[in-house]
């Protein structure tokens, strides 16, 4: 049967609303006319995202600009939606709306179920949630369905390219349990941070692990190289079994800092409690020394005082000690920024309070699933350069140059 045209009202003249109402009168199906609308709201927002990132980067002092044009496929309810969007020239913008590997996009409430996921509730909460500000009623295999749609991203997000040269990475972990074979298992989420050479963090990465080893390590390192990373200035964690092997082997010249929290941590575990604040305010001598001579010459006073009485608390500073020193050749600023993991550990007591009702996951997939949306929530707004960093990076130049030269030239 032949399809009969309605004329649209003749108020409706110009403009793509116009076009689109036509449409409606002509039989045209609302995902086809739905699709054109969506690509250029999404394309204009995304315009508008990128001007004000470079007029923030100019604010910053520094220079950057709309390079070209870009094309990608993005699936969404009404079927799929070419974008158009301009790219910049530093390649720093970060779009939110559709991110860089995003290839669905989501509607409002796919979003805000994955946005409480990503707070930790649970499928009981959500449903409950979903009920009372939407009317809806969802299932848990809905749910689910929904929530799986972050596995695609999770993988293409941990397989992402690197920048080839990183001034710090950070590791640090976080204990959870999940359920395996009948049994409840331990098991430990390292997760990396890195700041780039623009003094910008992120997450580079989070990994499983139920043992801690020198082979396990440079697994994780291997992965960073296969993504293009290629030199890390510095190298900060807690004495990770097998760490420091791993990162010797494969970025021979990083400089492996051990976070000094942790080793002051691991020393006053051995101290009676009448004893903590004497022993501390003797130690601090030691990692607060103006130079490593001076720090040498305060942990030979620690012994002479502590030793007899404490031999362990002032061994593991003598057996760590090469992995200990590097940050006395460098000033405050640097110093600041390489003795402790402090700048993941603010991550970790995010994620805690994230996971911290969850007891045990059902799967290592549960468990992941949760990390990255939580990690992806969490670093939206981790778009600005740390503070002081361009007397930081002067400092890194003089100290690194020959390095950061190599790069600079790639």
């Amino acid at each position: 049967m032949k399809k009969t045209k309605i004329k649209s009202p003749t108020y409706f003249t110009e403009g793509t609303e116009a076009a689109l109402i036509q449409g409606l009168y002509d039989g045209t199906s609302l995902s086809e006319l739905m699709a054109p609308m969506l690509k250029r709201i999404v394309e204009a927002a995304l315009s508008g995202e990128l001007a004000a990132h470079i007029e923030s980067e100019k604010a910053e002092g520094v220079s950057n600009r709309r390079n070209g044009l870009q094309s990608k496929t993005v699936r969404s309810e009404y079927g799929p939606v070419e974008l158009e969007t301009s790219r910049d020239r530093n390649g720093s913008f970060e779009p939110k709306l559709i991110g860089k590997q995003e290839r669905q996009f989501r509607n409002g409430v796919e979003r805000h179920i994955l946005d409480l996921y990503g707070l930790g509730m649970s499928y009981g909460d959500i449903r409950a949630h979903m009920k009372k500000m939407y009317g809806t009623e969802l299932s848990d295999a809905q749910l689910s369905h929904v929530t799986d749609r972050v596995q695609q991203e999770m993988e293409q997000w941990r397989n992402r390219p690197l920048a080839d040269q990183w001034a710090i990475v950070y590791f640090d972990g976080i204990r959870y349990k999940i359920r395996s074979g009948g049994q409840v298992v331990p098991v430990t989420v390292y997760i990396a941070i890195g700041i780039d050479m623009e003094g910008k963090r992120d997450v580079l990465g989070f990994y499983l692990s139920e043992t801690e080893s020198a082979k396990y390590w440079l697994q994780v390192f291997d992965n960073f190289k296969a993504r293009g990373l290629k030199d890390i200035l510095f190298m900060c964690s807690d004495n990770l079994p097998g760490i420091g092997q791993a990162i010797g082997a494969a970025f021979p010249d990083t400089l492996q800092q051990l976070c000094i929290v942790h080793q002051v941590r691991n020393s006053v575990k051995y101290l009676n409690y009448k004893d903590y604040r004497p022993f501390t305010a003797d130690l601090k001598h030691v990692y607060q020394a103006t130079d490593e001579t001076a720090a040498l010459a305060a942990l030979d006073e620690l012994e002479k005082k502590w030793g007899n009485k404490y031999p362990p608390a002032i061994a593991n500073w003598r057996r760590d000690w090469e992995r200990l020193r590097p940050m006395f050749e460098f000033g405050a600023e640097i110093r600041r920024l390489i003795y402790t993991t402090n700048t993941i550990e603010g991550l970790n007591r995010q994620l805690r309070k994230i996971t911290k009702t969850k007891g045990a996951f059902t799967s290592e997939d549960a468990l992941k699933k949760l990390i990255f949306v939580a990690i992806r929530n969490i670093t939206e707004d981790w778009s600005k350069s740390i503070m002081a960093w361009n007397s930081i990076y002067l400092q890194l130049n003089i100290h690194f140059k020959t390095r950061i030269d190599v790069f600079k030239r790639d």
